[in-house]
């Protein structure tokens, strides 16, 4: 028979040693003794019986006990011991306790790993163990200074040449200092106060990926990003669009037609001064759509995150991509660009004429006139159609096209 509140609070301790048992059902049992009333719960994990406490009457309520027992039983059907559990997570506030950085840092990637692609977890890992940890990972995190995380930290990793890898420590400390904020063992994210402090990342070069694979890694780690809701939807559209990163970024919803599925781009916008439409693939299309009812009430598709009034930083999708763990000699924001003008060539077997056209580069008809920004828009509008596509298959690891001369 189940327990009521009434006889918890009423029942007397009988005098045994062991103490008398009351149960309640399903495992759950109160015990209670002359030193007081103690909830447990009975299960069988791996063939074995065990006992598992799930708290003290009355700081564990019957209501609260019972849902201690629904979440173990849970447990136990998804093959999770829940003693071991209960365990573990001691464990991890015991480490969190301590309030080391490394302790958070470590609390923080266990955390958002769902989050993000194995090969991003792995990355960000290494970097916090080799240019972080050794030298603030055991300083209390509500005593870090920003000086400690610049001069024990970053600078190092900028001193010996790797710019764009100090940038992504510095921001991936911001991000463990922000979970430490969320859960209580820090004031604030003192890496805001670090702003200019590192040499600017040199963009004289605009490294991309070219090989179907490392594109489909790529890819994930983009849709496991977990950035601002406008900064993903620019990632997802500068490989969907590949248009030039100040184009993406300067985009305005009175340029856009949801309903045509175009993109009419301004002359005075463009690299050659010569108005440019790019067709939207219905995964661009449903970017955009998703991202209305946040910045459609503005000028600016993707408005700066600090004000509505100018467009978002130009090294906004940069800092993400070096966020995820593709440094500046890997892949850029101009990067997409040639990461679609080489697949849709080399892979895809796209007309090169087309593919030009689409990258607004100067294309001459066989007249040696140039194209309007029409030309070909029939067949252009299949070709973002088939690029997006053989994007989602590349990330979800669907069947593709290999490389010419691939293995």
């Amino acid at each position: 028979m189940a327990l009521t509140d009434t006889f918890i609070k009423n029942v007397k301790p009988a005098g045994a040693a062991a103490g008398e048992k009351y149960t309640d059902g399903l495992g759950l049992h109160l015990l209670v003794k002359m030193s007081g009333k103690y909830w447990r719960m009975n299960y069988r994990f791996a063939k074995k019986q065990k006992t598992l406490a799930l708290g003290v009457y009355p700081s564990v309520s019957l209501a609260k006990a019972r849902q201690r027992r629904e979440k173990a039983r849970e447990q136990l059907a998804d093959g999770i011991d829940p003693g071991v559990a209960k365990q573990e997570e001691k464990q991890t506030l015991s480490d969190l306790a301590k309030n080391t950085f490394e302790a958070v840092a470590r609390a923080w990637l266990l955390k958002t790993s769902p989050k993000r692609a194995e090969v991003t977890q792995s990355r960000i890992t290494k970097l916090l163990e080799k240019d972080v940890f050794p030298f603030i990972g055991k300083m209390p995190i509500s005593t870090i200074k920003p000086r400690d995380v610049l001069d024990k930290s970053v600078r190092k990793i900028e001193a010996r040449g790797s710019i764009d890898t100090a940038h992504r420590a510095k921001q991936i400390c911001g991000q463990v200092f922000r979970f430490a904020v969320a859960i209580g063992l820090a004031e604030r994210d003192v890496t805001n106060d670090l702003r200019g402090a590192l040499a600017a990342i040199p963009e004289s070069h605009f490294s991309a990926i070219t090989e179907p694979k490392q594109a489909g890694d790529l890819m994930r780690s983009i849709f496991d990003y977990s950035g601002h809701p406008c900064t993903v939807a620019a990632l997802k559209l500068s490989a969907l669009l590949f248009v030039r990163p100040g184009e993406l970024r300067k985009a305005e919803w009175a340029e856009i037609d949801l309903d045509k599925a175009e993109w009419r781009i301004p002359g005075d916008k463009m690299k050659m001064k010569v108005d440019h439409l790019v067709p939207l693939s219905t995964q661009a299309l449903a970017l955009l759509k998703s991202i209305h009812p946040i910045t459609g009430h503005g000028q600016f598709v993707f408005p700066s995150l600090r004000t509505g009034e100018r467009p978002m930083s130009e090294n906004t999708i940069n800092a993400a991509l070096r966020g995820m763990g593709y440094s500046v000699n890997v892949h850029t924001a101009h990067g997409f660009r040639a990461m679609a003008r080489t697949i849709m060539d080399e892979v895809l077997g796209e007309r090169v004429d087309l593919i030009e056209h689409q990258l607004a580069h100067a294309v001459k008809d066989p007249n040696g006139r140039a194209y309007n920004r029409t030309s070909h828009l029939p067949a252009r509008r299949v070709m973002m159609q088939v690029w997006a596509d053989y994007l989602d298959k590349l990330r979800t690891g669907g069947k593709v096209i290999p490389m010419r001369g691939a293995a």
